[in-house]
């Protein structure tokens, strides 16, 4: 049984982890909490209805690596580029959710559903990275569609929700609103958690611009699928918004393939891989997925939901998908914790 920690386990991704492993899909046979001196005393298996066994909370400073199998980080890259290495180098398997690693050669940037062979030997300096969430839910629809008809560009806008902003993310979106509400004139901070205010708005900006004006997070968009897809040379560009949604992330995908596609085969192209969701024109209506429906129970926030499907009626090599997933499973804990149950299947973690 596996003795896992948790480091950033008060935080929005590090709850659904816990709360993740506590379904049972990964052996687990003991849980440390790690948080911040702050939260020291507070209680994660209490709080959050856990049956799992479960350690007080500690800090990460104070985890000694002997005593763990697999150490899942979830608290911001600085942290992770403090503490993960120090972890691994002590023969813990580190699966970190931050942007730390994900570009090195040498650290595998894991979609269990589209690249599992990445895993298929332990890792040499014991470092897996989660890719960025909004990477996760693009490459699991692009997948298919790569083994049907070759990828050759993507163009994709994201519709990121606050939820991307953690806990204090959530609490500035509901906070905004509801002062709003009470008072259209109300002016919001302009420099909370995600630069400009949110509420009834839409930024077109996820972290700062590089000299080229991408946006961290456009950045990462651009190169982490050419990693995970094995396409060093996948034409990618990319817009990111952050939208006045507390939960789910959405994507109006434009895909240019090398062979031409009927919109029937690329429908069941989707269909056919497990994880996806499909949404016909033919389904009753609505025949696409939102937020607030993926949100709704815990077997849609498992899935990739796929809708709005059509093959451009001049140009039957191009593709466009509308793409919507929960980023705090999907896109972040769920993916970490099908990381580790990746390798406990191939067998080397145990």
């Amino acid at each position: 049984m596996l003795r896992i920690a948790v480091v950033g386990a008060t935080g929005a991704v590090g709850r659904e982890c816990l709360k993740l492993l506590d379904r049972g899909t990964v052996p687990v046979g003991r849980v440390v909490p790690v948080a911040s001196p702050r939260s020291l005393g507070r209680r994660p298996a209490a709080e959050l209805g856990l049956s799992l066994a479960v350690d007080p909370m500690t800090t990460v400073e104070a985890l000694d690596p002997r005593e763990l199998d697999v150490a899942v980080f979830c608290a911001g890259a600085e942290l992770s580029s403090r503490e993960a290495e120090r972890l691994a180098a002590a023969g813990v398997l580190v699966v970190d959710n931050t942007s730390a690693f994900r570009m090195r050669p040498d650290v595998p940037l894991v979609v269990p559903q589209v690249n599992p062979a990445a895993l298929a030997r332990r890792p040499a300096g014991n470092l897996v990275a989660n890719p960025n969430c909004s990477t996760i839910q693009l490459v699991r629809a692009l997948h298919p569609l790569h083994e049907l008809a070759e990828l050759e560009g993507v163009v994709v806008a994201t519709y990121q929700a606050a939820s991307g902003g953690g806990l204090h993310g959530l609490a500035e979106l509901a906070g905004e609103s509801a002062r709003l509400l009470a008072d259209p004139e109300a002016q919001g901070a302009p420099n909370g958690r995600f630069g400009q205010p949110l509420a009834f708005n839409l930024v077109p900006e996820i972290g700062l611009q590089d000299d080229t004006g991408l946006s961290h997070e456009e950045r990462k968009l651009v190169r982490e699928p050419r990693k995970i897809l094995g396409l060093p040379d996948l034409r990618v560009s990319a817009t990111a918004v952050r939208v006045p949604v507390f939960h789910c992330h959405s994507e109006a995908a434009h895909i240019r393939l090398r062979r031409p596609v009927s919109t029937a085969q690329v429908e069941q192209a989707l269909a056919d891989t497990p994880g996806l969701r499909v949404y016909r024109r033919s389904d009753a209506a609505p025949s696409y997925p939102m937020p607030r429906t993926v949100f709704a129970d815990d077997e849609s926030r498992a899935l990739v939901h796929v809708g709005r499907i059509r093959v451009e009626p001049q140009d039957p090599r191009s593709v466009a998908v509308w793409i919507v997933a929960d980023n705090l499973w999907v896109g972040a804990a769920l993916n970490a914790v099908q990381i580790v149950e990746l390798a406990v299947k191939y067998g080397w973690l145990s």
